[in-house]
């Protein structure tokens, strides 16, 4: 998106108008205004449409929608121009020009003199921003969720004098909302932007493969893909030999139809594939980063070649995992825009404040030394859990402000968006304030939200996210990208700030009690409450069995309720969640014959697990979904354990409960095998069973039992694990060691 920088002479657009000066445009109902669209642009038009459509909701009147040509030089009272058409007053300036503000991309100016109102914009949808902040400010119109709104009627529209000039402080803004994909209003509102309306042909992030696809050129020249570990890695997921002239040359190629294909798009995505350390170490390109003292050297010589290719296009590229650091030498040229993750940071606190935080921390200030091209990805959600609560509200502004600082003026909040997630409809209108304008105060804006939405219940929410934000931060422990509540279960979410929370919601239920929409509103903001209860409640033994029954078949019944659709990332869906949480959580008809046994580990768990491992193969408790709790895990390796029941037994089955995560580079293992004996020593095979590989994104639990033909008696069970070992070429991990996680063995 190029920056234009434009100025409108106030003095010469009108006559000064008196200072009680008022324009109506609408009086008992009756239209007083015409809307002019002064240009043939299509946000003008858009605009215009918006402007009508609401103004006609909060008074009944239809004002009409007029093109220019059919006005002349005749102009009303209350005419309403829209647009940088019909005037010769509007000049491009420097933004040096001392005493003048100028309207940058997206920006507009609201101004009303001599009886009428313009609203003009810079490029892009400068007049539609300026239309919604009129309907915001002046005609007290708000937009909070998916065709969720608040306004007064009145048959009377009467503007004050306006004169406003507004610019955000990100050129583009980026956030996620179910509601936009069904509300086109809703994304304009919260002034949003999407990919495919900047990047040609949608090439937006993780786009090497895109470009250069493994299953066109990998089986012939693996030369083109990286290498480590001795060998070409060639895959869906790999990374480039940066340094391979031919896969320059094959990329421009490709770049070059892409944009013809596209015009009008000037900007496209050449990005590494997701994963981390699969870079290229052959001899030239390693050479390049070892100068460069970092992984992205070769990258931005890469791309700098390219933007000096196409020097009238712009080309982003990721500073992700093992490229967020920036190069010692090459500066990024003016057309390389930089995406810059902080994906590896906790969330707790701001990025200042802790360990994580401040590596990101060096990395911005970093780049931004080197480049004013700063596109910053913000994650401020839980992938593996959407519907658990996650109070970072407390650090959303200060973040954002870190941004803007340092020169990012693009900025992606990935947010949980999904129906049903922890606050979603408050989450994408904060910060999509903040992002407009990171100055903000987020408690005025918080309390704003509340009242709007909730009405009476707004006290008592936002009470439950203060006490839940002061226990966060009281208990130490960390707020991540893959949390689970079960995390949580001895901090913010113990079981005395849990009665507190389920009072307070009580009391926001009882205070809406009347008012339908807010209580449904208020119930469906409870979600994620209540999947926490019942992820702790399947963490812990002694549960009440009719009492989780019965907060199972609530959760359920809102779930469906509300149309929540998934969990995860994953679209794992919360009503399969409910009908696995019956049969894999509820006591068994049969009690383990294993359970509270020992185990003695002969190839011993990744160092983290090694302690919970002794109790956590054999508690009776099966892992969630999530491996940060309840499973016992190894990385790049096979396994062996033994289970000793204590006693000779007489066994009829053996069964271990596997996890399959792709996201956290957890896969199946490919073959388990058991074996029995009465004395420790001597095993006898009872069986081998093969896995299949599986490439599903859906987070899956897999069970590999066996059952014997007649009870068979034991004491000493050996399960035997052969692990993939190696993420495969299609998995984003490719060549890289993988895991595999077991949590229950269960022996009947």
């Amino acid at each position: 998106m190029k920056k234009i920088t434009l100025f409108i002479a106030a003095a010469a657009l009108f006559i000064a108008a008196d200072v009680s000066a008022q324009m109506t445009m609408v009086r008992d109902g009756k239209a007083k205004s015409r809307i002019i669209v002064t240009t043939d642009q299509k946000p003008d038009s858009e605009a215009a449409v918006l402007l009508q459509d609401f103004v006609q909701r909060i008074s009944g009147a239809v004002l009409p929608i007029v093109p220019a040509d059919e006005v002349g030089k005749f102009l009303r009272k209350g005419d309403v121009l829209i647009g940088n058409g019909m005037t010769d007053t509007l000049y491009d300036v420097s933004e040096s020009q001392e005493g003048e503000k100028v309207l940058k991309e997206d920006g507009f100016r609201l101004l009303t003199g001599d009886g009428r109102l313009r609203i003009a914009g810079g490029c892009d949808k400068g007049s539609i921003y300026g239309v919604v902040t009129l309907l915001e400010k002046y005609l007290g119109v708000s937009y909070w969720g998916e065709n969720e709104y608040s306004l007064t009627k009145s048959r009377d529209v009467v503007l004050p004098e306006i004169d406003e000039i507004d610019n955000p402080a990100f050129r583009y803004r980026q956030s996620q909302f179910y509601g936009m994909r069904n509300d086109p209003v809703y994304k304009l509102w919260m002034r949003l932007e999407e990919p495919a309306e900047m990047f040609a042909g949608s090439y937006w992030v993780h786009t090497f493969d895109k470009l250069l696809p493994s299953s066109r050129y990998g089986v012939e020249h693996p030369e083109y893909y990286s290498y480590f570990g001795g060998k070409r890695h060639p895959g869906k997921a790999s990374q480039w030999c940066l340094s391979n002239p031919e896969v320059f040359e094959i990329v421009c190629e490709r770049i070059d139809s892409i944009f013809k294909a596209n015009p009008g798009r000037n900007m496209i995505s050449v990005s590494q594939n997701d994963g981390n350390f699969t870079n290229c170490q052959c001899d030239a390109c390693k050479a390049i980063d070892e100068y460069e003292g970092a992984l992205s050297g070769s990258v931005i010589h890469f791309l700098n070649k390219l933007a000096e290719r196409f020097p009238d296009k712009e080309f982003s590229t990721l500073a992700y995992l093992y490229t967020m650091q920036p190069p010692k030498h090459v500066k990024p040229l003016p057309n390389v825009n930089i995406m810059l993750c902080d994906i590896d940071c906790d969330r707790e606190v701001t990025l200042r404040e802790n360990a994580s935080g401040r590596e990101f921390v060096e990395a911005i200030e970093g780049w931004s030394k080197i480049t004013d091209n700063i596109f910053v990805w913000d994650y401020g959600i839980n992938f593996d859990n959407y519907l658990a609560p996650f109070p970072n509200f407390h650090i959303l502004a200060e973040n954002i402000r870190l941004f803007h600082d340092h020169g990012a003026n693009m900025h992606f909040s990935q947010i949980a968006g999904s129906r049903g997630g922890d606050f979603a409809e408050m989450r994408t209108w904060l910060v999509s304030k903040l992002m407009w304008d990171p100055s903000r105060d987020t408690e005025e804006l918080m309390q704003e939200f509340l009242e709007g939405y909730y009405g009476a219940a707004a006290p008592y929410l936002y009470r439950y996210i203060k006490v839940m934000e002061g226990a966060l931060i009281g208990s130490g422990q960390r707020l991540w990208i893959y949390d689970s509540p079960v995390s949580h279960k001895r901090g913010m979410l113990k079981p005395e700030l849990m009665r507190r929370y389920a009072s307070l919601f009580d009391m926001a239920e009882k205070a809406v009690a009347d008012d339908s929409v807010a209580l449904a509103r208020v119930q469906r903001t409870r979600l994620p409450l209540l999947y926490s209860e019942l992820e702790i409640a399947r963490s812990e033994k002694n549960m009440d069995m009719q009492e989780l029954a019965a907060k199972l078949d609530w959760f359920e019944s809102q779930v469906k309720r509300f149309e929540v659709p998934t969990l995860n990332e994953r679209s794992n869906s919360p009503v399969e969640y409910c009908e696995l949480f019956r049969s894999r959580y509820m006591p068994r008809e049969e009690k383990s014959l294993a359970e509270g046994a020992s185990v003695i580990f002969l190839d011993e768990p990744g160092s983290a697990y090694a302690s919970l491992g002794k109790t956590a193969l054999t508690d009776g408790l099966f892992g969630g979904a999530g491996f940060v709790e309840g499973w016992i895990g190894w990385e790049g390796k096979d396994a062996s354990f033994v289970i000793d029941l204590g006693q000779v037994k007489e066994i009829s089955s053996i069964e271990s409960d596997f996890l399959h995560q792709l996201g956290a580079w957890v896969l199946l293992p490919t073959q388990v095998s058991y074996e029995i004996s009465s004395d420790g020593e001597n095993y006898k095979e009872a069986a081998v069973k093969d896995l299949p590989e599986d490439r599903s994104a859906k987070i899956q639990f897999v069970s590999v039992r066996h059952d014997f033909d007649a009870p068979v008696p034991a004491r000493y069970i050996k399960v035997n694990v052969t692990g993939t070992k190696t993420c495969p070429h299609w998995h984003y991990g490719v060549g890289h060691p993988c895991w595999f996680f077991i949590d229950e063995v269960t022996v009947l």
